[in-house]
């Protein structure tokens, strides 16, 4: 990958916990300057703000990106404090498992405006900026479960194939203006998602990927950094699976 730019400024969505925490401590790392959003802060967000490594590359906004207004208010304060977006990662989501005949109109609608429509609101939002300068680059991160399906998760598996079209469409859209749109698309990761899962199934899932365990927020967060590195801007509307191999 090219060497860290410290000029260059990353969006994380969902950045307090989890994969989006691992996604927001990669990009400071490799040098960048962070914006993150939740509906709340973490200990995990706390931190950062204290540690005097981040002090200037570290921003926290309290933000639900299913709210448009809200979502519109994220990229504004990180593009006033640092007058540019380099790279947007749309990582906000939620999973509500149950079958489709008995699944409740509070949870269709949460899965639906957290995943797709928060995505596509920060997405416009971001874009402005990237459009302007005639450049960025876009993840969504997507699913494994939106390519494969499977039971008990078909609202949230919709909202993650639809992920996957918005990006292939907007990488037809943007590619002229010097911007990169492309998915990640995890397996099963050892994170706060895979806790509804008893030790059978996490077992079953582990014998079933070739690699043999469970995905870490480092190997999704590798992945994003090389498609937003600034060397690969001939990758775009591809969709990235990283699960091991679980799916091949």
């Amino acid at each position: 990958m090219s060497a860290p730019d410290e000029s260059r400024v990353a969006l994380v969505t969902g950045g307090s916990k989890g994969l989006g925490a691992g996604l927001v401590i990669a990009f400071l790392e490799a040098g960048y300057r962070v914006a993150t959003c939740s509906r709340t802060a973490t200990d995990a967000v706390r931190g950062w703000e204290a540690d005097p490594r981040w002090a200037d590359r570290f921003a926290f906004t309290a933000a639900d990106v299913s709210d448009r207004s809200d979502a519109e208010r994220f990229v504004k304060d990180a593009a006033g404090r640092w007058g540019r977006i380099d790279v947007l990662v749309n990582n906000a989501g939620v999973a509500r498992e149950g079958m489709i005949g008995l699944f409740g109109d509070d949870a269709l609608d949460q899965v639906v405006d957290l995943n797709i429509k928060g995505s596509v609101y920060v997405t416009r939002a971001a874009s402005r900026s990237m459009l302007a300068r005639r450049s960025g680059a876009i993840v969504n991160i997507s699913s494994i479960v939106g390519l494969s399906g499977y039971r008990g998760l078909s609202v949230y598996a919709a909202t993650k194939a639809a992920l996957d079209g918005f990006t292939r469409s907007l990488a037809r859209e943007l590619g002229s203006r010097g911007i990169t749109v492309n998915s990640v698309a995890p397996g099963y990761l050892r994170t706060e998602m895979s806790h509804g899962l008893d030790g059978g199934q996490l077992e079953q899932i582990t014998r079933r990927t070739p690699m043999g365990r469970l995905g870490e927020p480092d190997d999704i967060a590798r992945a994003i950094l090389f498609l937003v590195d600034p060397a690969n801007r001939y990758i775009t509307g591809h969709v990235l699976v990283v699960d091991g191999g679980l799916t091949c």
